[in-house]
C-alpha cells in the first residue's frame, strides 16, 4: 500500500480550513496547521504576535511540529493523510518577510517529502481577516506567490484547486489521488 502525504496550501483565506475541517468530517485523516497551536502558545506566554516580533523562533518552531507530523503522518494506519500546509510554507513565508533561516530548513525541505500539493489559490470573495491572521489581501496575494515559488524550487507540481465550493473542491482532490 502506497503512503499518501498530501499537503494543502494556499495564502491566508483560501478556504484551507474549511476544506480540511470537511475532509476530517469525511472520515480522513487530517492533520491541522501548526501556525495556530504556536501562535496561541505563544500569546498564553504574553508574546502577541510571535512570527512579527520573533521570526526565526516561530519558524523554528513550525518546522519542528511540521517535521513531526511527516514522521507521524508516515505511521498512520490510513493510506492517505492530509496536511494543512508543508514544510516548504516556513520558507515561503521567510522569503515574504525577507529574512534568512539556517540551511537545516533547506534540508528539511529536501529531506521530508509530500505525495502531492494542492494549492488553493487567492480568493478574496471569501478572504477574511480573523485573530491569528494579520495579513491583508494584498499581503494575502504575495505570500500565495512565494508559496508557489517556494514549491516549485523544491520539485514540486502543484495542483490547482478551482474556486467552488467547499464540496466540490473535495471532489476535486479526491479525483486527483490514486
Amino acid at each position: 500500500m502506497k503512503k499518501e502525504i498530501v499537503v494543502i496550501i494556499g495564502g491566508p483565506g483560501t478556504g484551507k480550513t474549511s476544506v480540511i475541517d470537511e475532509l476530517i468530517k469525511k472520515g480522513y485523516i487530517c492533520y491541522p496547521e501548526v501556525s495556530r497551536e504556536v501562535t496561541l502558545e505563544a500569546r498564553r506566554q504574553g508574546i502577541e504576535q510571535l512570527f512579527l516580533e520573533k521570526p526565526l523562533l516561530f519558524s523554528e518552531l513550525l518546522l519542528e511540529g511540521r517535521k513531526k507530523q511527516h514522521a507521524d503522518a508516515l505511521q498512520e494506519e490510513s493510506r492517505i493523510v492530509f496536511l494543512d500546509r508543508g514544510i516548504p510554507d516556513v520558507l515561503a513565508y521567510m522569503h515574504y518577510i525577507g529574512d534568512s533561516y539556517p540551511s537545516a530548513f533547506d534540508d528539511a525541505c529536501k529531506e521530508y517529502r509530500y505525495t502531492k500539493i494542492f494549492f488553493l489559490p487567492p480568493w478574496e470573495e471569501i478572504y477574511s481577516p480573523d485573530e491569528e491572521r494579520y495579513e491583508n489581501w494584498e499581503q494575502a496575494k504575495l505570500i500565495a506567490d512565494h508559496l508557489v515559488e517556494t514549491y516549485t524550487n523544491y520539485g514540486y507540481n502543484l495542483i490547482e484547486v478551482p474556486k467552488d465550493t467547499v464540496d466540490n473542491r473535495i471532489l476535486f482532490i479526491l479525483g486527483h489521488l490514486s
